[in-house]
């Protein structure tokens, strides 16, 4: 699907009570899942820092041997 063809309207979804799926506090929320306070926690929390990995360059292997059909000359 293309970038930019689904379009959210927060209108469309108020604010309700729930409960926090992870402290259990009633929170006015959107969607459920965790209050704010949670998440920010868990943003402190697992924080990670962005590093370039380098890898060993691809080689692939031919596992696989043509068949008669595949490399018959016309």
């Amino acid at each position: 699907m293309p970038l930019g063809l689904v379009h959210f309207d927060p209108a469309s979804f108020p604010p309700e009570a729930m409960p926090c799926l992870r402290c259990g506090a009633e929170t006015m929320m959107r969607f459920a899942g965790p209050c704010p306070a949670c998440a920010q926690e868990l943003r402190a929390k697992f924080a990670g820092e962005a590093r370039e990995v380098e890898g060993a360059a691809y080689v692939p292997k031919m596992n696989v041997t043509p068949n008669a059909v595949a490399s018959k000359d016309d």
